[in-house]
């Protein structure tokens, strides 16, 4: 039995563990949750969520649809488990965030192959090691890894979303609906006319908002707020102009209000947070405003007069290494092989590609797995992590745009799409067949 430490319990070293495991794997899991505590996170279980509870589309003509067809492909451990704590989004990957780390704890303590040990680690280890510790990886061990990579270490970051309760809605106003009816109308929708829409915007504008001095600690004394671009903050966002969110997020094509047909100015639209429905995401209102603010301006919301918030948007530090400077094609420390990186330390965007990260490095630990097709999902994202660029290293996402094209004699978006993933389907298969 090969032995391995694993340091971070969350998506992608959760994915690593789960999967080594099962191939007969010994590992030592460290989480230094509940005992240390992130400024995100809430609970102690491992694979918590702290942002949206939404993995995005299972639409295979959508990057994040293809990618998970990917994965599963390749074995994928915790989107099984996602798909077990759905709740309703339409043709998206909600889970009931709870429930999901709950699970995938369980799984973890209870695997003969696993021993979690609740401890922060604070120095890069001697031993075969996969650090997936995260954005939020504590000042130690960031201190620990610059001290084994030099400058090349990074930073943004990053705004997460308030989750309001669904009783302290009125719900005579807001109605259910997808965007163009595409599924079950699982999301709920705020109505907005033209002078309720501005009277927002000009709220957002105006907030509070929380400074960086009140985010700072002994590593980062004296920067300032870099935002992650699909992670802007609302009242950000808002400030760029009083008509941006409602051409973004709060754009009301395709959400015709089923009781009269009709088309507000804008819409805000909330997302299931769990199986019950009792709590509500507001889908793309992350934000650094105070908790004051928060409650003030969300009250001026059509049927948000008594709302409650169960959980406050705040922001957090993310943490990322320069990929293409430090890791070699095994995404492992080209300084030292024996030291693996996965997740969004790596410099992967989201959750379906942090659990994609490590499940690669766990595949290439077990079987010495080679660098996928460049025409998949999943290949062109592990390239992201290690090929230079003219531009400085960014954090990335799954992406159309990423896949080597397909050249049409008819500009068609959706059928390029629909052949982007049928060709990357088919050339995984195939690859893995052989």
């Amino acid at each position: 039995m090969k032995n391995i430490k694993i340091i971070g319990g969350g998506l992608a070293g959760s994915e690593a563990a789960l999967y080594l495991a099962d191939k007969n794997w010994y590992i030592e899991l460290y989480e230094m949750r509940p005992k240390v505590q992130t400024p995100a996170h809430n609970t102690g279980y491992l694979a918590e969520v702290v942002c949206s509870n939404s993995f995005k589309s299972k639409l295979s003509d959508t990057s994040s649809g293809l990618l998970k067809q990917e994965m599963k492909l390749l074995g994928c451990k915790l989107l099984e488990i996602a798909e077990l704590h759905s709740v309703a989004a339409g043709n998206a990957l909600a889970i009931d965030r709870d429930e999901f780390a709950a699970d995938v704890t369980k799984r973890i303590e209870n695997h003969p192959n696993i021993t979690v040990i609740r401890e922060e680690v604070k120095d890069v280890p001697n031993s075969t090691t996969i650090i997936a510790t995260g954005p939020l990886t504590s000042d130690s061990m960031v201190l620990s890894l610059q001290k084994m990579i030099g400058k090349s270490q990074l930073y943004f970051f990053d705004a997460i979303a308030p989750i309001v309760s669904s009783d302290s809605l009125d719900h005579n106003i807001l109605f259910s609906k997808t965007r163009y009816d595409k599924g079950e109308a699982d999301y709920l929708n705020c109505p907005l006319n033209k002078d309720e829409y501005y009277a927002f915007v000009e709220a957002l504008r105006e907030s509070d908002k929380h400074e960086a001095k009140e985010f700072e600690n002994q590593f980062f004394q004296s920067l300032e707020f870099k935002f992650y671009e699909n992670c802007m903050p609302i009242e950000e966002i808002a400030r760029r102009g009083e008509d941006t969110l409602r051409f973004g997020v709060m754009r009301p094509v395709g959400l015709e209000d089923p009781r009269t047909g009709k088309r507000a100015y804008a819409i805000l639209q909330l997302r299931a947070e769990n199986t019950d429905k009792t709590a509500y995401n507001l889908v793309g209102c992350q934000t650094m405003m105070k908790y004051g603010e928060q409650k003030r301006i969300l009250s001026l919301l059509p049927g948000f007069a008594a709302v409650e918030v169960l959980r406050y948007g705040s922001i957090h530090r993310n943490t990322y290494l320069n990929g293409p400077e430090i890791l070699d094609e095994r995404l492992s420390l080209k300084n030292n092989p024996n030291i693996y990186i996965a997740g969004q330390l790596s410099g992967v965007e989201g959750y379906v590609e942090s659990i994609l990260s490590g499940l690669l490095v766990a595949r290439i630990l077990d079987e010495n797995l080679p660098m996928l097709p460049e025409d998949t999902m999943s290949g062109q994202l592990w390239r992201h992590l290690m090929v230079k660029k003219e531009q400085a290293f960014q954090p990335m996402n799954a992406n159309f745009g990423i896949l080597p094209q397909i050249e049409m004699e008819k500009k068609n978006k959706t059928l390029k799409k629909q052949l982007l993933s049928e060709r990357a389907i088919l050339s995984l298969t195939q690859f893995l067949q052989e």
